[in-house]
């Protein structure tokens, strides 16, 4: 049951995050469909209220799912170098993974949300250029999905690991004294 748990969250975790990815794709789209302007360095366009909930629509999609992988994933901490490099492969990559996807998720949140606020006004704006925030938030979410489950994998690994050892530890003490712990 718990293997299939596992699977259910991955899949979980993956549309999440490609539906954010579309939904902020979409959300470029509905924004270049507006009218807009460019002279020298500075823009004016009209906001899509489209853009404005589809963009905003992604970045709770993409909150969502670091959520879930961070909650059901556990609390794979590591408080330094040394730590880092007497840690098994497995909480290794959670370590990495887990940063990597803080990292992703920061940048892509705000993009989405920047794009999205852009978009939020109810007339023409002008100002300097924001190209590709929310199709580069949504490209960000991709990456944050394959980023998640990796996480989300290399930390329950880590922990069912470190059940067995804590389990097979006690065993052995239960064989060396004859009694149990």
């Amino acid at each position: 049951m718990a293997k299939n748990m596992g699977i259910i969250v991955c899949l979980l975790i993956i549309i999440l995050d490609i539906v954010a990815g579309l939904l902020g794709i979409e959300a470029e789209l509905a924004q270049n469909k507006m009218k807009h302007m460019k002279v020298w360095i500075f823009e004016c366009r009209e906001p899509s209220y489209q853009a404005f909930k589809l963009g905003l629509a992604a970045a709770a999609l993409l909150s969502l799912a670091h959520a879930i992988s961070n909650l059901l994933g556990g609390c794979i901490c590591i408080s330094s170098k040394e730590a880092l490099g007497k840690a098994s492969p497995n909480r290794q990559l959670a370590a990495v993974s887990l940063v990597f996807s803080w990292i992703i998720v920061a940048v892509a949140f705000s993009m989405l949300i920047i794009g999205a606020l852009t978009n939020s006004r109810s007339r023409k704006s002008c100002g300097l250029p924001h190209h590709r925030l929310l199709s580069i938030g949504g490209i960000l979410c991709f990456i944050h999905a394959v980023l998640a489950i990796v996480y989300y994998a290399s930390a329950t690994g880590t922990a069912r690991e470190e059940k067995i050892h804590h389990g097979t530890a006690r065993e052995e003490k239960i064989h060396q004294h004859g009694t149990h712990v």
